[in-house]
């Protein structure tokens, strides 16, 4: 078995233990199911909003994303083609997410190589029913993404579409890596999540777009407890409408 088999996690049968609810802690509606999908581009703050929506209401949190990023790593790290669809294929049914260290993950060039990896439709495939088990869980779930409200739940409870401008995403990008002591270039950083937008919603398979019934989310001018708080007040008018 290789390094990366064995420093993986079959998404099967353990990837909700990595994203349990906290002992004791319940979702507030008691007794039903709740499943809140949040979809956007790169840097839309749709993974921070998601995470603090999911501890509001007490629910298990699943950031998608970290499914083909973790593939993509798995891959760069057998040194094998990123463009390799079987390759990306087998890894994607045998790793689910992988155990490695989250700034890993979360670096602009994982997530360029994962924008690749999440392009192929053998990969979404082998993905999709794994995905699909955690929102089904008594409860419900917060999961985000690009294809949840469309693909994966299209019949979630609410879906909320964040977006924002490719400038403002790219500054914040900027930011983040000044603040965590990284050179920045904002050019290139811009380029990238240009890059990654039309690959994302040009892709053959679960193109990036709102849902029909999705709710769009503008962060461009808004603030992180700003976004948290309108994501909160959609939410709300859209459970007195359930």
């Amino acid at each position: 078995m290789s390094p990366i088999k064995q420093a993986s996690l079959r998404l099967d049968s353990r990837v909700g233990r990595l994203y349990e609810r906290p002992s004791g802690q319940r979702a507030r509606r008691s007794g039903s199911r709740m499943i809140i999908a949040i979809d956007g581009p790169a840097a839309s703050g749709k993974g921070t909003i998601a995470r603090r929506i999911a501890a509001h209401y007490r629910l298990p949190h699943l950031d998608t994303g970290l499914l083909y990023r973790a593939t993509a790593a798995a891959l760069i790290a057998e040194d094998r083609d990123l463009y390799d669809e079987a390759a990306a294929v087998a890894v994607a049914r045998g790793l689910g997410l992988t155990d490695f260290n989250d700034a890993t993950l979360r670096t602009r060039q994982m997530g360029e190589a994962a924008s690749v990896v999440a392009a192929m439709p053998r990969v979404r495939a082998a993905l999709i029913e794994a995905q699909r088990a955690f929102a089904a869980r008594p409860g419900g779930a917060v999961i985000d993404g690009r294809d949840i409200g469309t693909v994966i739940c299209p019949d979630a409870e609410v879906k909320i579409f964040v977006t924002a401008s490719a400038a403002a995403r790219a500054q914040r990008r900027a930011l983040e890596l000044v603040q965590h002591g990284e050179r920045a270039d904002y050019n290139a950083i811009l380029a990238d999540i240009i890059r990654r937008d039309a690959r994302d919603s040009n892709r053959s398979v679960a193109p990036l777009r709102p849902a029909d019934d999705a709710m769009t989310l503008d962060t461009t001018h808004l603030g992180i407890e700003a976004a948290s708080a309108e994501a909160l007040r959609i939410i709300e008018a859209a459970r007195t409408r359930v």
